[in-house]
């Protein structure tokens, strides 16, 4: 049985966490809330909310972790045709630009909209409230995509010290969210951050370079990581 959180109790150890032959591989604990204090103890130890609706909060602590460490980021000759076209056009007619945290409650939603297959995301009214209020305090970003000043795609996730944790893209045109990753992923490397938490596996995910780590050694490296100083000048660079 996976340990209950209160308001005060701490996580149980990433070890603890449930395997194949339990059952929910990584599940750790439920219950708790959202706050940001709860929020960024989770990821400093490594341990994230994953639920549907209807649920108790879940947190989970995968073995094996996938990461995507910057300088494995994989631009496909099909994306870097998109991003010449993006990088020419901010340069001159601007109808297409890369922005970053200017509609960040605006790219959870998207996030949570439902996608072509019908079905919705684990993202919440109360997991989009908890971020945005990360948000607010400076741990929660988001890179975006703009056409015409409409917003066509993003990514978004939780920085702390120079760790990156993804947690979810969209894309309303073709190649949009790769694009917002793609500056994320280079505004990430060029300020000293070498891996982005993925947390689970995904065919979509490996095809960008991100491959499965050791949960021990994704917790070495995440605790190097987050007692480095935070980021605090948020704004695209040029890939080109």
């Amino acid at each position: 049985m996976i340990p209950w959180l209160e308001a005060s109790t701490p996580f149980p150890d990433v070890s603890t966490a449930l395997t194949d032959e339990d059952g929910a591989p990584g599940l750790l604990a439920a219950g708790g809330d959202l706050s940001p204090k709860r929020l960024l103890e989770a990821y400093r130890h490594g341990i994230f909310p994953w639920y549907s609706e209807g649920q108790p909060i879940l947190w989970w602590s995968t073995d094996p972790r996938m990461v995507l460490f910057t300088k494995h980021f994989v631009i496909s000759h099909s994306l870097r045709k998109t991003l010449k076209k993006v990088h020419k056009s901010m340069h001159s007619d601007r109808r297409w630009e890369i922005r970053f945290n200017t509609a960040f409650q605006q790219v959870m939603l998207a996030c949570a909209a439902p996608r072509k297959e019908g079905a919705g995301t684990w993202i919440s009214d109360d997991i989009i409230q908890g971020y945005s209020e990360l948000h607010r305090r400076g741990y929660a970003h988001s890179s975006e995509l703009w056409f015409d000043n409409q917003l066509v795609g993003a990514a978004y996730g939780v920085s702390i010290g120079r760790m990156f944790y993804g947690e979810s893209m969209f894309a309303r045109v073709p190649d949009a969210s790769k694009v917002a990753l793609a500056y994320l992923v280079h505004f990430l490397q060029a300020h000293g951050v070498a891996m982005i938490d993925c947390q689970q596996e995904t065919s979509h995910l490996a095809s960008l370079g991100a491959a499965p780590i050791p949960r021990a050694e994704f917790i070495r490296l995440l605790r190097e990581a987050i007692a480095q100083p935070q980021i605090q000048a948020w704004q695209p660079l040029d890939i080109f």
